[in-house]
């Protein structure tokens, strides 16, 4: 079992069951404590009641996609500091220029492995932590 040394509150909101599922199983490994999320509404919800140190955010969802999901966030000063991480099946320059337009700290491409997700919780959420 692979662990970062602390325990983060991390939300991953995608509209792919397979994907949430696989996030929420690589993350529990790590140790984390996961909140999943089906799209951009249920995530801000999520955010609000429950203050993830964390969000894995997908970018193609119905209603909300993940740039409008991300700039809501990052607009609520309750919120504001905390890092999202984009997912996506697409990697190209634009896209990746887009998400850092919205607030997004990073960019993972799907399908994403274990270890690059555990890797993003330890960057992001250590300094996270720091901020707390």
């Amino acid at each position: 079992m692979t662990t970062t040394g602390a325990t983060f509150k991390v939300l991953v909101v995608d509209d792919s069951n397979t994907i949430r599922r696989s996030a929420e199983i690589f993350l529990k490994q790590g140790g984390h404590e996961v909140l999943l999320a089906d799209d951009g509404f249920d995530a801000l919800a999520k955010v609000n009641d429950y203050q993830p140190q964390l969000i894995f955010c997908d970018i193609l969802m119905p209603k909300l996609d993940g740039y409008q999901t991300c700039a809501i966030i990052k607009r609520n000063a309750r919120f504001a500091d905390t890092p999202v991480v984009m997912l996506s099946s697409k990697d190209g320059v634009f896209d990746k220029a887009r998400g850092r337009m919205v607030g997004c700290q990073e960019y993972l491409t799907k399908p994403f492995t274990k270890d690059q997700l555990l890797q993003a919780v330890q960057q992001f959420g250590n300094s996270q932590q720091g901020a707390m």
